[in-house]
């Protein structure tokens, strides 16, 4: 507030702010309206002119990106729910039927100019506790110092349930970022030659941030 002296005093949140912008920390205020992240300030802030920017592009012409950033999204289960529900629509059947299924492709973001005919192209995924082997195309042991490698670009289109595979996958669960728990996503089915409670134990997830 403001004194007949004219000096300002400072208010505790007016303090909190400032504390948290020295110590590069997202202010409690701004993270109660805002995404999960563990980031420091810096890098949150780089992080939402990013997801605006995304936003910006895909609303200029109201078209599905080639490549879809699902990291970008405040809310990414909206997304891959309304994949399902699309396809439910398109083909006249019930969405309580209605499953993901998961393809990781051998490209990255730059190699696709067109999005699929049907479901999403998606990108920005990183697995913690494994790795995906790009020309094997199953899940394998992660490298030594090579804790959350990038995944390449997945397909993800919607199917009835009775029509998903179920041999050899493994239910690999996606965070938002590495807290896990509270940010729990969706979970894609991954394919995986070894038996899949190896990356159950190993705690094996796909986040949308590192």
């Amino acid at each position: 507030m403001f004194l007949p002296q004219g000096e300002l005093t400072m208010t505790n949140d007016m303090e909190s702010l400032q504390n948290a912008i020295y110590l590069d920390q997202v202010p409690e205020s701004w993270t109660k309206r805002a995404y999960p992240s563990m980031s420091g300030l810096a890098i949150w802030f780089t992080d939402l002119l990013n997801r605006i920017k995304e936003l910006e592009i895909w609303t200029s012409d109201f078209s599905l990106p080639s490549v879809v950033w699902l990291a970008g999204f405040f809310n990414p289960q909206s997304f891959l729910t309304a994949i399902m529900q699309s396809m439910a629509r398109r083909n006249e059947w019930p969405l309580d039927k209605m499953s993901l299924q998961c393809d990781v492709t051998k490209k990255n973001r730059e190699d696709f100019s067109a999005p699929p005919r049907e479901g999403a192209y998606i990108h920005g995924l990183y697995m913690e506790g494994a790795r995906w082997d790009t020309q094997a195309g199953i899940m394998v042991d992660a490298r030594l110092k090579e804790l959350t490698p990038t995944m390449p670009v997945i397909f993800i289109k919607a199917i009835p349930v009775d029509k998903q595979e179920t041999r050899n996958l493994y239910q690999c669960p996606v965070y938002k970022t590495r807290q896990r728990g509270p940010t729990y996503v969706w979970t894609f089915n991954l394919k995986t030659k070894e038996n899949p409670s190896k990356w159950t134990l190993a705690g094996v997830a796909l986040l949308l941030q590192i």
